[in-house]
């Protein structure tokens, strides 16, 4: 096994803390941004939905065909597209712009996130996989704590497209570092389109992925409207509904690291079981709000925590399960990340529209109830997991 560079971890984080930010940062900036392209919240918070039916379209075709090409190559020239793709957010004068910059950053996201992710893998023995992809992915948590707020600050105080400038701003040393730290030439086995149509044929396999989406549409029934719940039931403005979102961000820096110490000592299956109980028993009370401030804050920190706590898990059960398909595996799950977050918010503004933002804790509670039968029945179908090669 070729020794990983010693920055190479650190790198693939500060890089997907990039991803993070430029994926999430609408959720923060819904209101300003609809306000000034003359959209409601649940019109802007579709353009989280077309990234994520972009990306999870776009991400595995793209990892199929770069399959020969060098990681280095790849992961830079998803970031390059990703950068693209801020500036024309940042100087989008409509809507329709605006979307088609969203589908271009989730073409380089979906480059980069998953070949991050497989070499990563590729480069540490079994045992240590787990905490591995859980610090390759802490960039993400870290998203949440200091990116989402941070936009939704900048968006409410500035303007919304300051956000995307500051994205463009992150990008660039991204690029470099990626450039400097990952070594030319690295190549695992090579994979095709060939080898996606192997594993699209593998409904066991698929099936194990999908769990990724269930999981996660139910958060994001939620999360895509955290912003304007917390306005109307808790009355709060730019600095109240930001303070939430770092809360929120922390808990899920919190979780993200204990998922791999978790997973690595209790496995992956009573890990995500633990995790969708939890979930279960705290998104019916946001539909009670108002709370007081105490208490709204810690119950968004331990809904955080589980609720970001279970890519380790799921990676790892994937891996396990691909040996050496890993790389498309975990494409077809960054993908199903995206279709989650589609699903849900699109499921987010039914009800929104219908039932109102009381709603939303109720309905995320009767989608994490699906992903928790989800669960049982994918791991009772999924032969036992075995360490890829």
């Amino acid at each position: 096994m070729q020794a990983p560079p010693k920055m190479l971890i650190p790198v693939l984080t500060l890089s997907n803390f990039l991803i993070g930010v430029g994926a999430f940062i609408i959720i923060g900036m819904l209101e300003p941004l609809g306000t000034d392209l003359k959209v409601t919240p649940a019109h802007a918070g579709q353009l989280l939905t077309v990234y994520a039916l972009a990306y999870s379209v776009l991400s595995p075709v793209l990892v199929a065909v770069t399959g020969r090409i060098g990681r280095r190559r790849v992961m830079a020239l998803g970031l390059v597209m990703f950068a693209l793709a801020a500036l024309l957010s940042a100087l989008s004068p409509s809507m329709l712009v605006l979307n088609a910059a969203r589908v271009l950053a989730a073409a380089g996201a979906g480059l980069f996130t998953p070949v991050a992710a497989a070499t990563a893998a590729a480069l540490f023995p079994p045992e240590q996989r787990a905490r591995v992809l859980a610090m390759v992915f802490f960039g993400f948590s870290v998203a949440q704590v200091l990116g989402v707020p941070a936009g939704s600050y900048i968006a409410y105080t500035f303007g919304w497209r300051w956000g995307f400038w500051c994205v463009v701003a992150l990008a660039l040393p991204c690029i470099v570092m990626i450039w400097r730290h990952v070594p030319a030439g690295l190549k695992f086995q090579p994979i095709t389109l060939g080898d996606l149509g192997e594993v699209l044929r593998n409904l066991r396999m698929i099936f194990a992925v999908l769990f990724t989406s269930t999981f996660l549409g139910a958060t994001y029934i939620l999360y895509t409207y955290m912003a304007p719940l917390l306005s109307d039931t808790m009355g709060y403005g730019r600095d109240g509904v930001t303070l939430v979102l770092a809360v929120s961000g922390v808990g899920a820096v919190i979780g993200n690291l204990a998922s791999g110490i978790l997973t690595d000592r209790l496995g992956w299956k009573r890990t995500l079981v633990a995790l969708c109980l939890c979930q279960i028993v705290l998104l019916p009370v946001y539909s009670l709000l108002p709370l007081s401030d105490i208490m709204l804050m810690g119950l968004t920190t331990v809904w955080a925590m589980s609720g970001w706590a279970f890519m380790a898990a799921q990676q790892t059960r994937l891996i396990g399960l691909a040996g050496s398909q890993a790389t498309v595996v975990l494409a077809l799950n960054a993908a199903a990340i995206y279709v989650g977050a589609a699903v849900g918010s699109a499921i987010g503004g039914w009800v929104l529209l219908h039932a109102g933002l009381s709603a939303l804790g109720f309905a995320a509670t009767i989608g994490m109830t699906a992903a928790l039968a989800h669960l049982l029945l994918s791991a009772r179908m999924s032969p036992s997991a075995a360490p890829a090669p």
